[in-house]
């Protein structure tokens, strides 16, 4: 007999608010491999530019039916202007200073900072793809890296759960020091994420509902 019954989520729901079409796909890309663990139900939102992270993390989290919400963002160059605000706003809204720092991943200059781990231990000093695209050339042979659609699928093509593996390890000896340039705490969250012990989710939400 059908039920009727709407289905319950099971597992830990989290979703990660991305901040754009580069850091969605490469998440995804990374959900495809299957090497976290299945306690985790994650949900990819692809805010479609960093001006819109502060909403959409925001709205995610009133919905109430995440465990928890996390951004995933540049932080571009010096001062930091919009990864900033991107902090602040998340700060202001849980009425908690500390709180961005709980729930935002982030790569210095930028994402591709972490996604290069797959192939090398590279430390990029620019966010321009100008500036990068003969180092990803070198390392995965797409040229003239601008992020158009199509790079984009030849370079996650190439990310399989061995070369993971060894830029999990790469990402662990990062600075986790956001104004550091080639720094990330990308390394943090894929432990937990591959972890069975879940506790990790409850003490982020103690912090960031902290009264202070």
């Amino acid at each position: 007999m059908n039920s009727n019954l709407p289905d319950i989520p099971s597992g830990n729901q989290i979703c990660i608010i991305c901040e754009g079409d580069e850091e969605y796909e490469y998440l995804d890309k990374l959900k495809a491999l299957n090497v976290w663990s299945s306690k985790y139900k994650i949900t990819l939102e692809n805010a479609e530019g960093n001006g819109n992270i502060p909403a959409r993390y925001q709205e995610k989290y009133q919905i109430g039916s995440y465990d928890l919400v996390l951004a995933f963002c540049d932080t571009d160059k010096k001062p930091y202007e919009q990864y900033d605000d991107i902090k602040r706003k998340i700060n202001e809204f849980h009425g908690n200073e500390n709180a961005a720092k709980e729930v935002v991943i982030f790569g210095n200059p930028c994402t591709m900072q972490i996604i290069l781990q797959h192939w090398d231990e590279i430390q990029l000093e620019s966010h321009k793809k100008n500036k990068n695209a003969p180092i990803i050339e070198e390392l995965t042979g797409v040229e003239n890296y601008k992020g158009r659609a199509d790079q984009r699928e030849k370079l996650f093509s190439q990310i399989t759960e061995s070369n993971y593996k060894e830029m999990e390890e790469r990402l662990q000896k990062f600075s986790q020091d956001d104004t550091e340039i080639g720094s990330s705490n990308f390394g943090n969250f894929l432990r937990c994420f591959s972890s069975e012990e879940d506790t990790w989710i409850r003490q982020i939400n103690n912090k960031i509902e902290e009264e202070l």
